[in-house]
């Protein structure tokens, strides 16, 4: 049987629990994606997310910065990640894209409490990271080139 110390403890960690929504870069064998997750307990209502300068990839093809995903998500769950391909390494790279990038993401909980996440990204740290994709014909690209 718990004690009344316990059973306090138990609905302090419940009611203190809150969602927490990061922006994150991902590197994964030469190619970049950037990710919307909810790393928090908690869910999180109205995600949105600004960046301080636009963002092309797909090399060059697409503007990644205005994609609906960044845009409004009305829900999202804890430990929910979505993820969208940014670019190849090679080519974000080769077209000079902005390597410092900062990320302003507001949520709420479900008591409407508003959050705010600002997050620094320095995408250089990728430039020099080898990697070796191998393709389904079985060749193979080594990087960073």
């Amino acid at each position: 049987m718990k004690t009344i110390p316990d059973l306090i403890g138990c609905l302090k960690d419940y009611f203190c629990q809150k969602p927490e929504v990061i922006v994150d870069f991902i590197f994964n064998d030469g190619l970049l994606y950037i990710a919307v997750k909810n790393i928090g307990a908690r869910p999180a209502f109205k995600v949105y997310t600004q960046f301080d300068k636009e963002i092309v990839g797909v090399a060059g093809e697409k503007k990644i910065s205005d994609l609906a995903l960044f845009k409004c998500l009305e829900f999202l769950p804890p430990q929910k990640e979505i993820r969208t391909f940014l670019d190849s390494s090679a080519s974000y790279f080769a077209r000079n894209e902005p390597l410092m990038i900062s990320t302003r993401v507001t949520y709420e909980d479900s008591r409407k409490k508003r959050y705010v996440n600002k997050i620094d990204h320095n995408l250089e740290i990728y430039k020099e990271i080898g990697y070796i994709r191998i393709r389904e014909s079985g060749a193979q690209e080594v990087g960073p080139q």
